[in-house]
């Protein structure tokens, strides 16, 4: 067992334990303890208790003395002295034009180390800023960056509440907050009404986050007072309706009745109806038959110049001697059938013309008439006559 004291260094900082000795300490005094920054002045937030010793991290150390007034009166001076170290570390980071923005400033008690706060979008690289720092303090100097919610709980401010920021006022330490909490209590997913002034999700989530999780618990256990589901229906003493919104808080829910009513009952005033089984086997049955009809009319055949396909004649083969068309040459009527030449209905050669006006199979006692100049010019075809063109002898007339 160990006997231990509860240190807090800021108004909302972290607890830490120290031994309190053989010293008279009770809560509410201040104390001079070494810590890993030298030596600090913290106050002390839980009186002396005795502990297991797995709850400590051994060696645990011990409190220097209680705190003297000289020692408060070098607090307050070192308190004037971080706002002066906030102007110069101000004006290096201008002259540097480094992207970060500086948020506090803190002394230790004994002055072996000056520590500034900032945040920044990225990683920076602020070498040559201690240097210059370190000049002008002439101390070790430590840079830290730090998020958006502790920029909060160090600077303060007032909550959408009307009341001084949580971080900022009692809480030692952040927890996690999700998105899962505020689904939880049924709150608007708006990210503006739900995030604070550090834009994370408010602390304040996870106040009654388990009161709503052990609420659902209570509920899964008893059937008739079980929350019912948004959207689905149910019967009320008022008639029968379907449930708009559900408030887990008070145990109650809206219901937009059949008669177009709106009514708030509560959990154990309303009886959720299941699906009529028989109203699903009958949709199910009709669906069936309509299937069954579709599907024999695609397996009937299509009808095509009043007859089906069943009563149509089938067509011979090409192989079939029976049915192959007999033309004139097989019924040994008129001449034969020369190559190219087509017959009309009658048996009778078709005559096709030429193009020019004649039958192209007629036949005539003189040549067809060659036309010489066709495709050339006048001039050309005449120079082509009297020989003057390529050299050639004049046409005998």
């Amino acid at each position: 067992m160990q006997t231990v004291i509860g240190v807090r260094f800021k108004q909302a900082g972290k607890i830490y334990y120290f031994g309190a000795g053989t010293m008279q300490i009770a809560q509410g005094d201040d104390v001079i303890v070494e810590t890993s920054r030298g030596m600090e002045f913290g106050h002390v937030a839980l009186g002396p208790r005795e502990v297991e010793d797995s709850e400590v991290t051994l060696p645990l150390k011990a409190v220097e003395r209680v705190a003297t007034d000289e020692d408060r009166a070098q607090v307050a001076e070192n308190r004037a002295r971080e706002k002066e170290a906030f102007r110069i570390c101000e004006e290096k980071i201008a002259a540097r034009e480094l992207e970060m923005k500086l948020v506090s400033v803190e002394y230790t008690f004994d002055v072996s180390k000056i520590i500034f706060y900032f945040t920044a979008d990225g990683r920076i690289d602020f070498r040559e800023l201690v240097k210059d720092l370190a000049a002008v303090f002439r101390t070790r100097i430590e840079l830290r960056q730090i998020g958006v919610r502790d920029e909060a709980k160090m600077l303060g401010g007032i909550g959408c509440c009307g009341r001084p920021l949580c971080c900022a006022t009692f809480l030692g330490d952040f927890v996690p907050v999700s998105i899962r909490m505020a689904k939880e209590q049924n709150l608007s997913l708006n990210p503006t009404k739900i995030s604070g002034i550090c834009g994370r999700l408010m602390c304040c989530l996870k106040y009654e986050n388990d009161v709503y999780c052990e609420r659902r618990r209570e509920q899964s256990a008893l059937r008739k007072a079980q929350a019912p589901h948004p959207g689905g229906r149910v019967a009320t003493m008022e008639g029968d309706g379907k449930v708009i919104s559900i408030n887990a808080q008070r145990r109650s829910a809206t219901i937009l009745l059949d008669d177009s009513r709106t009514i708030v009952a509560s959990w154990e005033d309303i009886v959720e109806q299941e699906e009529d089984l028989s109203d699903v086997a009958a949709l199910a049955a009709i669906a069936m038959l309509q299937s069954e009809e579709n599907g024999e009319e695609r397996e009937r055949p299509r009808k095509r110049g009043g007859r089906g396909r069943e009563e149509r004649k089938e067509r011979p083969q090409r192989g079939d001697g029976e049915g192959r068309k007999k033309g004139p040459r097989a019924e040994g009527e008129g001449p034969s059938k020369r190559r190219g030449e087509r017959f009309d209905k009658g048996g009778r050669p078709r005559k096709e013309r030429d193009g020019r006006g004649g039958n192209k199979h007629a036949s005539h006692d003189r040549p067809p008439r060659r036309e010489e100049g066709r495709g050339r010019s006048r001039k050309n075809y005449a120079e082509t006559r009297d020989g003057d063109h390529e050299g050639r002898p004049p046409r005998e007339e």
